[in-house]
């Protein structure tokens, strides 16, 4: 279930109650008149199967919720009540199937946006790449993957190329951009003083690397792993089970490749410097691209399953 938390204006609130008394999908509903005082109207709450929440939002918006009134979504851990069930047996499909897009795509916009954090993070798990790439050690490699901040902006990407979003396009495409030339920058600069004390030189790269040497060696493997982690992880923040991303991070190597062409870059070995940017470009591509096709999937499965239902009463729903 989502928990919805409205501010109605005046003009609409009988319209918007009515709807959400009669719809079967929603429950506990609650009005207090006049309680909402930036903007003024009236203050609503209500439960909302989650499967059914985008067709909720969307009627909403119909009324003409946008014109003056707001809503807040928030996740319910649990509602163990009959109301509830009855709620969710009157949404068709599973609420793991859901797909709220008012709410993916505000996230999304967090995403792009820049912040300290997601630049302090990139660049940790870069440098964590460019141990990894040094020691030949599989372990930190998996350390990098999980520390790596990028691949809600690589989802936040697709859903931007789905919705035609121009704005979240950019912003995705920039700070996509402005990370990994930052990390790999910083990188690379470490790389310059590791080098300049003795610890690295050429032969840390040219070296056989058995365990790392994948990271610079795009193949058709690479192209299949960015195309399954890429379907995987839209699923997992579509589907809000987050938990699922930590699988994702651990099977790209965007960040390790990223490690690998810094280090190259700072130590001077032309041949990673071209495999590693390819390992990346194909990873970042793969993934966008598999992202893109997930949503459309998705979109189109949710229009068919009948998701605009009308409603003719409490008890009684009607397909369109």
């Amino acid at each position: 279930m989502l928990h919805l938390r409205l501010a109605v204006p005046a003009s609409i609130r009988e319209e918007v109650e009515r709807f959400l008394v009669e719809d079967p999908r929603v429950t506990n509903v609650t009005v207090l008149p006049g309680a909402s005082r930036d903007p003024a109207g009236d203050a609503m709450s209500c439960d909302v199967a989650r499967e059914a929440a985008s067709d909720v939002l969307a009627r909403l918006r119909a009324l003409g919720l946008d014109d003056g009134g707001t809503v807040a979504i928030q996740e319910v851990a649990a509602s163990p009540s009959q109301a509830a069930r009855d709620a969710e047996r009157a949404a068709p499909g599973s609420p793991d199937d859901g797909v709220v897009w008012d709410l993916v795509t505000d996230t999304a916009y967090d995403q792009v946006r820049p912040s300290w954090t997601y630049y302090a993070f990139l660049t940790l798990a870069t440098l964590i790449a460019g141990v990894a790439v040094v020691l030949d050690s599989p372990i930190l490699v998996v350390g990098a993957m999980v520390v790596g901040p990028e691949f809600a902006v690589v989802a936040a990407l697709a859903l931007g190329v789905v919705l035609r979003e121009g704005r979240l396009v950019w912003g995705s495409v920039r700070l996509l951009v402005q990370g990994f030339v930052a990390a790999i920058a910083i990188t690379a600069v470490c790389g310059l003083l590791a080098a300049a004390i003795g610890w690295v030189d050429a032969s840390s790269l040219t070296r056989p690397r058995p365990l790392t040497g994948f990271i610079w060696k795009p193949d058709h493997w690479s192209v299949t792993v960015a195309l399954l982690a890429g379907v995987a992880g839209t699923l997992s923040l579509t589907a809000g089970r987050t938990n699922a991303l930590v699988g994702v991070f651990i099977s790209v190597t965007t960040v390790p490749a990223a490690g690998n062409l810094a280090l190259a870059l700072a130590l001077w070995v032309p041949a990673e410097m071209a495999g590693a940017s390819a390992q990346l470009a194909v990873n970042l591509a793969g993934m966008v691209l598999a992202g893109a096709v997930t949503l459309l999937v998705q979109r189109v499965l949710w229009r068919r399953a009948g998701l605009r239902i009308h409603v003719a009463g409490r008890g009684q729903v009607t397909r369109r």
